[in-house]
């Protein structure tokens, strides 16, 4: 069964194909329903492409893959609400519009002082650090954290990782509770 807990993935969140793989093993498991919209890929896709010096056609694959693997994922329809929303930087309200849209309980970034409280918990939203996030899934449901990396650290044949570079390339990636928490159950990672 498939949880109605909805979270809304902000664009940062997906920069890091590691984290945002981590999460997609994690979204898939049922625990909540994750959501992104075209909006957040166009920003994400953007923010990789100027950072990693590739093309937005070589981030299509992934965007793709992201929306095969996640039932229902792209929030439609929330356009209209955009102008109406206050946040201190415009340009996120989209992603606001999109977690009102689909009836999100968080929205899941890095910058959560570019939603304040005030401005979106009258939508009954919240917002979580995706550090913060993964434990309180890993809280939740015991043992869904570990699976989910047992299953991204398996598909990583491309060069493989061990478990050693799999956990340090999560703390690279800003979410070094996480890390230190799956280092401490390395032995589930492995068998």
């Amino acid at each position: 069964m498939i949880s109605t807990f909805t979270a809304v993935f902000d664009a940062n969140v997906l920069f890091s194909i590691r984290l945002t793989s981590l999460l997609m093993w994690l979204a898939m498991s049922g625990h909540f329903r994750a959501r992104w919209s075209v909006d957040i890929h166009r920003e994400w896709m953007a923010a990789v492409a100027k950072e990693r010096g590739i093309s937005i056609d070589q981030l299509e694959h992934r965007r793709q893959a992201m929306d095969a693997a996640v039932l229902d994922c792209c929030v439609t329809g929330y356009d209209e609400l955009i102008p109406g929303l206050r946040l201190p930087d415009a340009n996120d309200r989209h992603v606001l519009a999109a977690a009102i849209c689909c009836g999100a309980d968080v929205i899941v970034t890095f910058n959560e002082n570019d939603f304040p409280a005030d401005a979106i918990e009258r939508y009954g939203i919240h917002t979580r650090h995706p550090d913060d996030f993964i434990l309180d899934v890993h809280g939740l449901h015991q043992g869904a954290v570990e699976k989910a990396a047992k299953d991204d650290l398996a598909h990583y044949l491309e060069p493989p990782l061990d478990v050693d570079e799999y956990i340090e390339g999560l703390r690279a990636c800003g979410i070094p509770k996480t890390a230190d928490y799956l280092r401490k159950a390395k032995v589930f990672l492995t068998g």
